[in-house]
């Protein structure tokens, strides 16, 4: 990588830092499964002074879930979950839903199936929706928020189940909606593999990966290394954000009753770049092999139908050219984009920041670390990555 274009980009992140657009982050490229170009800017905990390092842990909130669409996959392979069989299947508590119609409610007209959950076609929603599925959505995260701190803390399982027992925004599969479908995938391992989803993850994933300091909690000797998040206050300054959000604690000080596959979450930088390359190798790093590479061929090939993806254009129209699967975006369409894209990149990201993309067709992972609240993917995401490749690319 050229000196000039290093240069430019760092140019961009101190910026971004500069204007408050985040309080620090980091930023890894890799190709052809090497190191390119790693970049970071800013502070990890503005407060106590202490700067951005490389073993920085960040919470990845919803980039937990490539991850949990892996440990899918593993039960996947091992035969002991079919992704056409409906999810009461496992969790019982999913038989007999009804569905949000008109301000009522009426009987699904099928079961949400754990492909449903994978593609986030099951009409399960996140808390603080409208509507009927939407309230009792609600009504559930303030019974995890209730309990969180206390030995009475909600389960992975019992969160899924209680979430099983209220209404569905559409019939399964009729539409796309962002949602709990990757919590409730959680459970659906524990049940298949009689194993709690930490433990599973630990087994499968992060101990073959070699991913040290990825899980559901940050244990007290590396707490030091846990970047502080930050919120946007209304005067356009940053402020310290230590608020629990979607059953998670923020602090990280204790290992969850909640495993939250869809948000719960803990990594580095170079920790998530062993589980990309991973998928990037077709399921295979320092060999060990994770995944067959017919599954992670099928895992990041993910499509949805005409009437989904009308849906999930809705949802996220920061995303065009792109349809979604298996718990990932997947780039369809490039001449929609708003960046630089090939066909089958693939990746997601996540609420304070935290962003992953993997791009076959260049032998490339990127990955960008930051924390603070509403982020997703952003601009100065959008604008490194496209001089990057612009730069790269004959």
């Amino acid at each position: 990588m050229k000196a000039e274009i290093r240069e430019k980009m760092q140019e961009m992140l101190d910026t971004a830092v500069a204007h408050k657009e985040l309080a620090g982050g980091s930023l890894l490229i890799r190709q052809d499964g090497e190191e390119i170009c790693y970049l970071e800017s800013g502070m990890a905990d503005r407060e106590r002074g202490k700067a951005i390092r490389r073993d920085q842990i960040y919470r990845l909130y919803s980039m937990s879930k490539p991850i949990t669409g892996a440990a899918a996959m593993v039960l996947f392979e091992q035969g002991k979950l079919d992704l056409a069989e409906p999810v009461s299947t496992y969790l019982p508590a999913f038989k007999g839903q009804q569905v949000e119609e008109n301000g009522s409610l009426v009987p699904a007209e099928r079961e949400v199936t754990v492909k449903d959950l994978l593609g986030m076609t099951s009409g399960l929603l996140y808390n603080g929706n409208p509507g009927l599925a939407g309230e009792y959505a609600t009504q559930v995260f303030r019974r995890v928020d209730e309990r969180l701190l206390t030995d009475q803390a909600m389960t992975t399982a019992e969160i899924a189940e209680a979430l099983g027992r209220g209404p569905l925004k559409f019939h399964p599969g009729s539409s796309w909606l962002y949602g709990t479908s990757a919590d409730v995938l959680g459970a659906v391992v524990e049940a298949a593999s009689g194993m709690t989803f930490g433990a599973f993850l630990e087994k499968y994933i992060f101990s073959p990966l070699e991913m040290k300091d990825t899980g559901f909690y940050v244990p007290e000797e590396k707490r030091e290394r846990l970047a502080a998040a930050y919120r946007m206050d209304d005067n356009g300054e940053l402020v310290r954000y230590e608020e629990n959000h979607l059953g998670i604690i923020n602090a990280m000080d204790r290992q969850p009753a909640f495993e939250s596959g869809g948000a719960g979450l803990v990594s580095t930088i170079d920790d998530y770049a062993r589980f990309a390359q991973m998928l990037l190798n077709e399921g295979e790093l320092d060999g060990r092999r994770i995944l067959r590479p017919a599954t992670v061929r099928f895992m990041t090939a993910g499509q949805l139908n005409q009437a989904q993806q009308l849906a999930f254009v809705r949802n996220f129209s920061n995303m065009p050219g792109f349809s979604y699967g298996n718990l990932m975006r997947v780039m369809k369409d490039p001449g929609q984009s708003a960046t630089l894209n090939h066909v089958g990149e693939y990746g997601w990201d996540g609420w304070l920041g935290c962003y992953f993309a993997n791009d076959p067709a260049a032998r490339m992972t990127m990955l960008f670390m930051m924390q603070k609240t509403d982020s997703g993917l952003t601009s100065v995401v959008r604008r490194m990555r496209n001089l990057f490749i612009s730069e790269t690319e004959n």
